[in-house]
């Protein structure tokens, strides 16, 4: 999932950093990540990971480091099985 997530944010983060020197927890705002780049992302782990992000997770908190995405993700995957 990690290397989903950073094939993603390289390919849709528009970050003028390289997304193999960011730590998992390095702040992505803080890297680059805009607003708009953050909805593009979202859409491509949609895709990727056959999700739907609810309103509740569409926050600057879900998108803030590789590893929230990450936990974000498995939380929507485990809620989808659950479902």
């Amino acid at each position: 999932m990690n290397e989903t997530i950073r094939e993603l944010l390289a390919k849709l983060g528009n970050l003028p950093v390289a997304v193999t020197e960011l730590e998992d927890g390095a702040d992505l705002y803080a890297a680059g990540l805009s607003s708009f780049a953050s909805v593009q992302l979202m859409l491509g782990l949609e895709e990727a990971f056959d999700i739907e992000f609810p309103d509740n997770l569409l926050n600057r908190k879900s998108f803030a480091s590789i590893s929230a995405i990450e936990q974000t993700v498995s939380h929507i995957l485990k809620a989808k099985e659950a479902a």
